[in-house]
């Protein structure tokens, strides 16, 4: 008997659910120019099932970095509701935007490389996430707890350039620069 169609679609999101996970966690290990096949692999899929779904290299780059920009930017309403200050979840945004970018291995290169598949993802990031912080600063504003003058863009920039890790620099140190970035704006009664 063969499948209806629900079924075939359940199934076909359900790979491509599994594909862009796997993705997302060899891109961290690896970079953005992984091997497919280590990602498949990871998957738990064919190669062909991977191009079946993302044609391009760049298809499936954008599919990874455009869940997590909707997850990350999805995240600040949800901190803002559920912590004590809206400080406390611009604190807990910002070290998910800071693991978010220090996991991004060879995304700047990718951007650079003038591949058109990857153009609109540098606008995705700025146009989903810079009102997502901004939604956490103008409740800071609000609250008395951040300068005014302290714009999304620009912190979330100023948060960037701490993330660009290397040799001597890692996850850790970055961490410890936004924090100290952070308590910078902060302002105390």
């Amino acid at each position: 008997m063969p499948e209806s169609l629900g079924v075939r679609q359940a199934r076909a999101q359900r790979t491509r659910e599994a594909v862009v996970a796997a993705a997302a966690a060899v891109f961290v290990d690896q970079g953005v120019q992984a091997p497919i096949r280590d990602i498949a692999e990871r998957a738990g899929v064919g190669v062909g099932s991977i191009y079946r779904h993302f044609p391009t290299r760049a298809d499936l780059v954008t599919a990874v970095y455009r869940h997590q920009i909707d997850t990350c930017s999805a995240l600040a309403p949800r901190l803002l509701a559920e912590s004590a200050s809206p400080f406390t979840a611009l604190t807990r945004w910002a070290d998910a935007f800071v693991e978010f970018l220090v996991t991004k291995h060879g995304l700047g290169a990718a951007l650079g490389s003038g591949d058109p598949g990857l153009e609109n993802l540098h606008a995705l990031m700025l146009d989903t996430l810079v009102p997502a912080c901004a939604t956490l600063l103008d409740a800071c504003t609000a609250a008395d707890e951040t300068d005014p003058d302290v714009t999304a863009y620009t912190l979330m920039r100023a948060i960037g350039n701490l993330c660009i890790t290397g040799p001597d620099y890692g996850r850790a140190d970055a961490r410890r620069m936004v924090a100290a970035l952070l308590a910078g704006v902060r302002r105390t009664a």
